[in-house]
């Protein structure tokens, strides 16, 4: 079995000056040689076909959580916000991403035992032509053992004509068997696959990484050793989603959707 650190020093020792294209080939060929996805994890299970390849399990148990602090490429700063818009279709998408001072205590079993971990809210809005489509507020909370960021629920209010009309996609950590799952772990490995939400029939996208060190232009600025991250979910067979995150940033890139502006509250904490 080969060591995570030699592991990790074969794949971005070999991928340095490849294109993105290369890297995927590689990355899908070292997978099978993959036991731990990502840091803080069980094993995963043996590969096959469907769910079995994505990791589902994470040794919660080890993790002290805190609900500040910061991922190379996910930021839990009360305060901070990201601003982010494409045109499309002659409609102009517009999402706004806020740390809020806000925080929810969810109670969930962990290791066979019951506790109530902390989490921090993050607030996203999303319009279309200045109307509000969507307010979504995420639970996450970063272990500080590995630096994983995980995701922990999320409470959904999708909007028409001003009016609230549907909460599809809601889900939270220990009601109806839903788990916590990753949405950003603290070391990125190419090839690493994992559920991000584990809340059956409701919300379960899941990752893979698929590409690393390469540079990104938005209005916002340019960055480098950014990543990409490809999510898709059983729920939505073919649907698929490609998001970049650039490190001391966060993301900067959600399909289509470019960050404009990176802000903070100066009210805040």
């Amino acid at each position: 079995m080969v060591a995570t650190q030699d592991f990790v020093s074969m794949v971005t020792g070999s991928v340095g000056h490849d294109t993105r294209g290369g890297r995927r080939a590689l990355a899908a060929a070292w997978l099978a040689a993959l036991i731990l996805l990502v840091p803080g994890a069980a094993p995963a299970e043996p590969p096959g076909a469907g769910d079995e390849d994505f990791t589902t399990s994470y040794r919660l148990q080890d993790c002290q959580f805190e609900t500040t602090g910061r991922n190379p490429h996910f930021i839990l700063e009360p305060g901070r916000e990201l601003f982010y818009e494409v045109e499309e279709d002659g409609v102009t998408v517009t999402l706004f991403i806020t740390v809020l001072r806000e925080t929810r205590r969810i109670t969930l079993n962990v290791g066979g035992r019951t506790r109530t971990l902390t989490t921090r809210v993050v607030e996203e809005r999303e319009y279309e032509d200045g109307e509000l489509i969507e307010v979504s507020r995420n639970f996450f909370a970063r272990c500080a053992k590995t630096n994983d960021v995980f995701y922990f629920g999320e409470d959904v209010d999708i909007y028409e004509d001003g009016e609230v009309v549907s909460h599809d996609g809601a889900w939270l950590a220990g009601r109806d068997g839903a788990k916590p799952g990753i949405l950003m772990p603290g070391t990125f490995l190419l090839g690493s696959r994992y559920f991000q939400e584990i809340a059956p029939g409701v919300a379960q996208d899941r990752a893979e990484h698929v590409a690393m060190g390469f540079k990104v232009e938005t209005p916002a600025g340019r960055f480098s050793q950014c990543v990409e991250v490809t999510e898709t979910s059983p729920l939505e067979p073919g649907a698929e989603s490609t998001k970049v995150y650039c490190p001391g940033v966060g993301l900067v890139r959600d399909n289509d959707l470019e960050l404009v502006e990176i802000g903070d509250d100066e009210d805040d904490d």
